[in-house]
């Protein structure tokens, strides 16, 4: 719970900047188009700050609920106008001129990806490497012979620099391939090729982590459970020393020093039993690992470290950073990568090939702006950049009271010659508002689940 708030503020952030920037968008493109704007709504419900200004005395406001915002615009569809300023009216607009305001909003969030995503790249980010490990028996990578310390440099040819290209790269390819083949490099610097089947990947509808179906893992170095720091905490004060060997765990044994990390986060709060090898002599300490949150999950930490070896000082990270011009043309290329993978996701949500459970709502989101904020600035700018190519998808789908909806009739009255009859338009706005309605319950369910069903 202490975390809560953090979480709340990261989620609050990312939400206010992305409405923000969607209705400036239909802000800016009315007001170039010569239509009079009445409000500007950022939120909501109850207003909690509003004041007019400019010439036309347009109203900004900021209500309680910040899940979304509005541009309200002068529209004799709404209410009475004046004769003087009827040519201002949204209505009164030629198609295009309308089109182009309602699209405004998801361009401005596209605009907002890429502009994030440029700046990103230009500051750079500590980025781990693309590096393997041991695939469980069976799975793809197991077939396709991938050895732990690998390195991939490519697939099919594209360059691969981070384990974040790596995952991008695999999961689009298994839209849309059968097969991806993997350069990599060894430690001895030797190259090989990998053919990896990627039909695993959308198996139980795309639930779940992709990667791990695969048996795609990053690389963990096959460490000894040797003590190589204690710091101030249960370890120090139970008198466990530097060189201290962890032979077993509540009488489990311990091989290596990832079993042992995973034995002590899973047991926060509760007594372990060590057994424990100094030079010859086999002993036992009992302690109580402390609790700590990560990643809004409840650890164990006993204040260790392990020892240094060869295998330890294998780099892990790179610093990832480009130029100007190469991070406008990346961000741009990222954005639409992106783009296109969430509507191809989308359809084949429509079709049944991926599940209704990966849809995610608002506790989800919030959660993952929260891990992202706690992982470093350039993580959690990526992710508002993610959040707001989503929420342009999104606004884009042909569904009535979302922007898609509204060009959607624009289209029809292009090909009519005519718009369409207001009785249309509410029959419309009510499938739109059900449809909506029905989804944002599936994500809320989806949340509920994610959060109580771990």
């Amino acid at each position: 719970m202490s975390e809560l708030p953090f979480y709340l503020a990261a989620f609050a952030l990312v939400i206010g900047v992305l409405v923000v920037f969607h209705e400036l968008g239909h802000y800016l493109a009315a007001r170039w188009c010569g239509v009079k704007v009445l409000r500007f709504s950022v939120g909501f419900g109850r207003v909690l700050w509003q004041r007019r200004f400019g010439a036309d005395g347009t109203e900004w406001a900021v209500s309680v609920i910040p899940l979304g915002g509005y541009v309200k615009m002068l529209d004799e569809r709404e209410g009475d106008v004046a004769p003087a300023e009827a040519q201002r009216a949204f209505n009164r607009q030629t198609v295009g001129r309308r089109s182009l305001i309602v699209a405004a909003g998801p361009l401005a969030n596209f605009l907002l990806a890429i502009l994030l995503y440029w700046g990103i790249f230009m500051y750079g980010s500590d980025e781990l490497l693309p590096l393997l490990g041991q695939p469980p028996a069976g799975t793809p990578a197991a077939v396709a012979s991938i050895q732990a310390g690998e390195q991939v440099r490519s697939i099919d040819g594209e360059p691969v620099q981070t384990w974040n290209d790596l995952r991008w790269q695999v999961l689009q390819k298994a839209t849309v391939e059968d097969e991806a083949v993997l350069e990599v490099i060894n430690a001895r610097g030797e190259i090989a090729i990998r053919r990896l089947a990627l039909a695993a990947a959308a198996e139980d509808g795309w639930e779940g982590d992709a990667l791990e179906r695969l048996g795609l893992r990053f690389y963990r170095p096959d460490l000894p459970p040797v003590i190589g720091r204690v710091m101030d905490g249960p370890a120090q004060h139970a008198g466990i020393q530097l060189g201290d060997r962890v032979v077993a765990i509540d009488g489990r044994a311990i091989a290596s020093w990832h079993e042992l990390v995973m034995a002590i986060r899973d047991a926060g709060g509760r007594q372990l039993r060590l057994e424990l090898l100094r030079q010859t002599e086999n002993f036992t300490v009992d302690l109580v690992p402390e609790v700590f949150s990560e990643a809004g999950k409840r650890i164990g930490k006993i204040g260790i470290g392990v020892a240094e070896t060869g295998e330890s000082r294998r780099p892990l990270r790179t610093f990832v950073s480009y130029g100007p011009v190469e991070s406008a043309v990346k961000a741009v290329r990222e954005t639409w990568d992106k783009s296109v993978f969430s509507l191809l996701m989308l359809g084949k949500m429509l079709t049944g090939e991926v599940s209704l459970k990966n849809l995610s709502g608002p506790v989800t989101i919030a959660d993952y702006a929260g891990q992202s904020a706690r992982l470093g600035f350039d993580y959690y700018v990526k992710f508002m950049a993610l959040v707001s190519i989503s929420l342009g998808v999104l606004n884009l789908l042909p569904i009535p009271v979302l922007d898609g909806g509204h060009l959607m009739y624009h289209m029809i009255e292009v090909v009519r010659r005519k718009p369409l009859s207001e009785r249309a338009m509410a029959i419309g706005q009510q499938l739109g508002l059900a449809i909506l309605f029905t989804l944002m319950a599936f994500a809320f369910f989806n949340d509920l689940n994610r959060l109580f069903g771990g």
